[in-house]
This record gives C-alpha cells, structure tokens and sequence, in this order.
C-alpha cells in the first residue's frame, strides 16, 4: 500500500495524511467512501450467521417499556419481520466467515494488524439503533444498505441511563447531525459519542472496530503467559538448578501470621527476575495479540506435498511479526535470515507465491506445511 496515495476510502487524503490530522483527533465524514455493488452479505446470509454458535450476535429493540438486549444465536423465525420498526441485529466478527467481509476489513491495513478487530454488521428495521453511546476505541462507520442518521458530539457528559442493558449516555448532546447512504463513511475517534437511527428500514451498516486492550486486563494476560513459560521451562531443567526460597536467619515468632518481609522481597525479586528475561514481555505481547478468540476454530487441512506453488492464509488467521519473532495464532517462533524475510512477507500480504517460497528453507517449508495441516494457511488451488 502507498501511504502517499491520496485515497478514495479517506476522502482523497493519503493514509499519512488521515493519520496525522484525523487518527484520534477529529471526524472524518466521507462521502461514497467505498464503490459499492452492495452489502459484502446479503440479508439472508446475515441471519444464517446470527443462527450459528460459533458467530456472536445480539438482538435489541426499543419499544414503549424501554430497551431489551438478547444474546443469540437466533433461529430465523426468532428475528422480527423487516418491515417491523425499532429493532436492530447485530453480528460481530463477520470478516472471519466471509471473504468478501474480509476483503473490506483488509482495506484498513494502513493500520496496524494489531489495532485491527472485526468487521461487525448491524441489520436495522426502521428507526432501529443502538443508543447514543460511545465507544473505548476507533471505529469506521461504513454504510452498506440503506440510510442511517448518525449525530454525533464531543460528549463531556459520560453518565449513563441507570437500568438498562446497554451503555447508553444520560444526557446526549449531538453536535452534528449527517444521513449516510450506501457507500458514505464516518471515522469517529475514541469516547466521540454518537447515535445511528435506520431511516426508513432496510439498513446495514458495517462496523471496522479497533482493538484497544486495556492496561489492568492487557497486563493479567501477559503476566499470566509470561507464568505459563516459566512453568514450562522449570519442567526442563535440571533439580539443582530452581532457586528456593531460603530463611537461615529467620528468629522464632510471636506473630506467627505476619508475612515474612524476607519471603515478600524474594517473590518480588522472582517476579522482576522473569520479566528481565529476554523478549520475555514482546513474546507473551505476540502471542496474546494473535491469540484467535474464544468462538475460532479451525479445520484441519492437508500439508503439502514438496514445495507449494501457491500459500494463503485463512481468514481467521492472526499473524504478526518483531525483529526477532513470528506469532501466528497464539503461537511465537523465532526467525531469523531469509526466513524471517519470508514469513514477515507472508504476515504483510497474507500469501507467497511460487517465486518467494522457492528461497524458504527446509525447516520453513516444513512449519509452513504444519500451518497447512492445522488449517491456519492453505494451499491455492
């Protein structure tokens, strides 16, 4: 991607520019943002989505008793009827069972992989939304069907309504007001409120979400990884070689349930003992931002027979790289040469083609064959 090439999806500024005036400062509303045949999925195909256990879904209607949130999946005669208004269905994540979804979300790569999220679609009958609400992280606001009125405010004001099972603002104050047709986008920074209404029913509108990991939760999952990997290199290593927790000073006590100040210093010690370990803290990093969530799976594949011609990853495959590592799907490999040349390729364009895999190396083939096997990449027919 040239990040100096004025784009149509930014409202003829470059990725650079965009970046540098709009990226968690201000608004961007685009006009005929994306050329558009239609919705990257069809209505029907939608509600088959919202059916199955593996995709997340949620239904919410607004109706004289108030608001109501139900969690799916949802058989079809359970969805409201089209021409019912005050009702919205929304399915998350359907860039992972879609290519054309897929393709969309891949447009948004002049950011990082790591930042990006899903594709969420929400179905709207007339009047159907969410709320006036806002949101931790960035989003894209693309509309693919239909109108959708979207105010929006620098909203001071974050109370929400009490009692109701969505976060809904107390007291929205729109500053802006714009109705988006099918192909038009609006790029709302972080905790930028706004309130998106169906205009006449009919109405899809994709969401490009932002992953923004929060400190407290971010720091629990690589302590946690970081653990796991120091339990799993104890199991290794020779019977001599753990340092135990010793007290040969220690005076008999009349306090006998005080914490010994000796045994808080040595936990201490072990805990930042484990994170000056090299690259301890970028690989946990790694593998926690590729890890696929909870409802991903894969099917397995068959690995190659000799050199693949022709290498893609699935769509539901995460995979990143540093200057020393290559993650993929929760895991970390260490990579070095002409092979971590190859597999950084692989990560930022999501294929190889017969050219590129004829310089990998034995080993390379050979782990290339096992993401085969394990459905995370695919040969192309």
């Amino acid at each position: 991607m040239d990040l100096d090439q004025p784009s149509s999806l930014l409202g003829g500024l470059t990725p650079t520019q965009f970046m540098r005036r709009h990226w968690q400062k201000k608004p961007l509303l685009v006009r005929q943002a994306v050329a558009l045949d239609g919705p990257p999925v069809s209505r029907n195909a939608l509600f088959d989505l919202a059916a199955r256990d593996d995709v997340e879904s949620r239904l919410i209607r607004q109706g004289t008793s108030g608001w109501t949130l139900r969690h799916g999946p949802f058989a079809r005669r359970a969805l409201p009827s089209a021409r019912q208004p005050g009702w919205t269905l929304l399915v998350q994540g359907v860039d992972l069972h879609d290519d054309a979804a897929h393709a969309l979300l891949r447009r948004f790569r002049f950011l990082p992989d790591a930042r990006l999220d899903d594709l969420m679609i929400s179905y709207a009958g007339d009047g159907g939304g969410v709320g006036a609400h806002f949101d931790s992280y960035d989003v894209f606001l693309l509309q693919v069907q239909g109108t959708r009125r979207w105010s929006i405010g620098r909203q001071r004001d974050l109370s929400l309504q009490p009692d109701v099972p969505l976060r809904i603002l107390s007291h929205f104050e729109p500053e802006q007001t714009f109705d988006l047709e099918p192909g038009d986008m609006l790029y709302l920074p972080p905790r930028y409120a706004h309130d998106g209404v169906a205009v006449g029913g009919d109405c899809m509108t994709c969401s490009i979400g932002l992953r923004s990991p929060a400190a407290s939760a971010l720091g629990a999952d690589l302590l946690a990884r970081i653990a796991e990997a120091g339990a799993d290199a104890l199991q290794d290593e020779p019977a001599s070689r753990p340092r135990h927790y010793r007290d040969p000073a220690q005076a008999a006590v009349e306090a006998p349930a005080a914490m010994p100040a000796a045994l808080q210093a040595f936990a201490r010690d072990a805990v930042e003992a484990a994170l000056r370990e090299a690259d301890v803290v970028e690989r946990a990093l790694g593998e926690s931002m590729t890890e696929p969530k909870g409802n991903v799976w894969f099917e397995p594949g068959d690995a190659p027979e000799g050199v693949p011609a022709h290498l893609v990853l699935d769509r539901r495959t995460r995979m990143l790289y540093d200057a020393r590592h290559v993650f993929i799907n929760g895991e970390s490999f260490r990579a070095a040469g002409r092979d971590a040349t190859l597999m950084r390729r692989l990560a930022d364009r999501r294929e190889l083609d017969a050219r590129a895999l004829q310089g990998a190396s034995t080993e390379a083939i050979e782990l290339l064959g096992d993401w085969c096997a394990a459905g995370w990449a695919h040969v192309a027919g």
